[in-house]
């Protein structure tokens, strides 16, 4: 009975993202013409851009400029097409007559006009300016050479002495090294962000943060009213979280009690993950996974997917992805960020990571296949190329933070013989390591990074101002302060990867902490029947089944009609806070005596 229920709501979700007055009128066959000629084009000039992107990040030599002008080519002759007089205009013609048109290729004409604007053709020098900018900040970031003491680190060896060092003085120099990358960036950020704005200026938008913005249907001031309320309602939770992290890390270096967090003394460059700080005992994954080969995590990973219902990956993926790190002494680097990619809106699905046999690696494997597979589910004949994404850009970060979380959950990892299922485990200290991930995470994206590129693009920060508002934002919204006094020579924004390349869309990861939580507690309560604490997704063809109802529908819908009918409701933290409830009693009992120093409301 239950599969039934499932199925039929699932067939509801998507007649109703389909239902459309059927129209048969001239108006209609004319722009399904267009739109087939453009969609041909598009995805050869995508593809092409998406080829010399993919070398770019996985060979990088110093000295080498052919990465460069691959890249700046490809992306010029992509731009050039997208944003031609003859498309704006054509697709604005067309758009006049949406009312003779149907609801899928009038969602169809309005990404198009949407890509535009971030490359009109009425400013083409200046959208050539822009990609040769952002191709040189690219190989200045990813190619810098990180130090300590002298000797070249990777960022790896940085992250893993600030998760694992108990010596401050050797936190203090890995913190700072890794943000001597920003000192070389902060020019190249002041001209992106005027170059940024120009370009979607000519188009009619206010500044580049409110373009990146309208693709949710929503204004700037609407999208930063979502990101305080999203801080205003987990900040009675971290400000627990944040006074037992000032006195166990104080206690920890045997030092004073510091009204704020010194941004070394946390095991991650940003301070937006403190969940190394606690280890939970009876779920030590690293140890059950230091003998495994890396490419047994990935294996893994496609395993989960496929006992759930969907198909295995394609050959290629294991053929052109680029899943572990360069080889020693390699006379290349590569960007270790990991990512999911849909090169060419069809088949040619790839990761690039740097996978390692850690539980990091285990969770962020199950993560980026959910990229994958969300990538796979929506490339079906229903779905236009043009609308092969998430149903928003949060949606793609949910779901693949979603399959995270479940591959990290006890039932499931006792399932895979990565723990024991008879181990006592701290049912505390798990949710309060789970809380130091998710909800410290939630001040960083939706405070601190929003707010800052908020003033970067629609708000005229000067470059003179860029160290000092980030670290006003950092004392605000994370309660944490740099290690000592850090001038403008410094610009420790840039150091992280999304302010240069993914610009003014880090709201995409507030939003998916959000409806992972969501998506988390439907699954477990109506589908599993499971404490959402404790589940086993592996093996529920019915998870995969509503998994497949939403993701299959890629852009074609509203993202929120699509979550309404998914769960029966909108976007709201109210699960992530339930889910998170039971540590708060734990933590004012902890906190008992001490003093708070941020303010009880934000």
């Amino acid at each position: 009975m239950k599969k039934t229920i499932l199925s039929a709501l699932v067939i509801i979700a998507i007649i109703s993202c389909k239902t459309d007055i059927q129209v048969d009128s001239q108006a209609k066959k004319d722009a399904q013409e267009f739109l087939d000629v453009y969609t041909h084009t598009f995805q050869k000039l995508s593809y092409a851009s998406a080829e010399a992107e993919w070398a770019a990040n996985t060979h990088i030599v110093e000295g080498d400029t052919i990465n460069a002008y691959n890249v700046q080519k490809t992306g010029e002759a992509y731009a050039t097409f997208t944003g031609s007089k003859e498309v704006i205009e054509k697709t604005r013609g067309f758009l006049e007559k949406k009312d003779q048109l149907d609801l899928v290729q009038t969602r169809q004409l309005e990404s198009i006009l949407y890509s535009a604007a971030n490359n009109p053709e009425t400013v083409s020098n200046l959208v050539k300016q822009r990609i040769a900018a952002e191709t040189a900040q690219n190989a200045a970031l990813f190619s810098h050479d990180f130090k300590v003491d002298g000797k070249s680190v990777s960022t790896g060896d940085i992250d893993a002495v600030l998760r694992e060092s108990n010596n401050e003085a050797e936190r203090l120099k890995n913190w700072e090294a890794s943000k001597e990358v920003g000192k070389n960036l902060k020019d190249g950020l002041e001209n992106l962000v005027d170059l940024r704005n120009k370009t979607v200026q000519a188009l009619g938008y206010d500044d580049y943060f409110s373009y990146q913005v309208s693709d949710y249907g929503m204004n700037r001031g609407e999208m930063m009213t979502e990101m305080k309320k999203m801080v205003q309602e987990v900040w009675p939770l971290y400000r627990e979280l944040h006074t037992w992290a000032r006195y166990n890390l104080a206690d920890k270096y045997n030092a004073e009690v510091p009204d704020y967090l010194p941004a070394h003394w946390l095991p991650n460059r940003w301070g937006q993950d403190w969940s190394a700080l606690v280890d939970v005992e009876g779920l030590d994954i690293d140890a059950a996974l230091k003998d495994k080969d890396p490419e047994w995590i990935v294996k893994e990973g496609e395993d989960f997917f496929v006992s759930i219902g969907f198909d295995p990956l394609p050959k290629s993926f294991y053929e052109k992805s680029s899943m572990y790190p360069a080889p020693e002494g390699a006379n290349y680097k590569k960007n270790n960020h990991a990512s999911a990619w849909h090169m060419n809106l069809e088949n040619d699905l790839r990761c690039l990571m740097s996978v390692e046999p850690t539980a990091d690696y285990y969770e962020t494997i199950h993560h980026e296949l959910g990229h994958i597979y969300y990538y796979q589910a929506y490339t079906n004949p229903d779905v236009p190329p043009l609308l092969r994404g998430g149903a928003n850009r949060g949606y793609h970060e949910a779901i693949g933070s979603l399959l995270g979380l479940a591959a990290m959950q006890k039932p499931f990892l006792a399932s895979k013989g990565l723990v024991d299922e008879n181990a006592k485990v701290d049912e505390i200290q798990k949710l309060l390591k789970e809380a130091l991930s998710n909800i410290v995470f939630l001040p960083f994206a939706a405070g601190v990074m929003s707010d800052f590129e908020n003033s970067l693009y629609a708000k005229n920060l000067p470059k003179e101002e860029y160290n000092k508002k980030w670290w006003e934002l950092s004392k605000k919204y994370q309660g944490m302060v740099p290690p000592n006094e850090r001038g403008e020579e410094y610009c420790d924004a840039a150091s992280k990867t999304h302010i240069n390349n993914d610009a003014a869309q880090y709201y995409d990861y507030a939003i998916s902490y959000i409806l992972l939580f969501q998506f988390h507690d439907h699954i477990s309560k109506n589908i599993l029947k499971q404490d959402p604490h404790a589940t086993n997704y592996f093996g529920s063809k019915e998870v995969g089944d509503f998994l497949k109802g939403i993701l299959s529908q890629g852009a074609n819908c509203d993202w929120n009609e699509l979550l309404k009918e998914s769960l029966g409701n909108g976007m709201s933290a109210k699960p992530m806070l339930e889910y998170f409830a039971p540590l708060n009693e734990y933590l004012t009992e902890q906190n008992k005596g001490r003093t708070h120093t941020l303010p009880e409301t934000i």
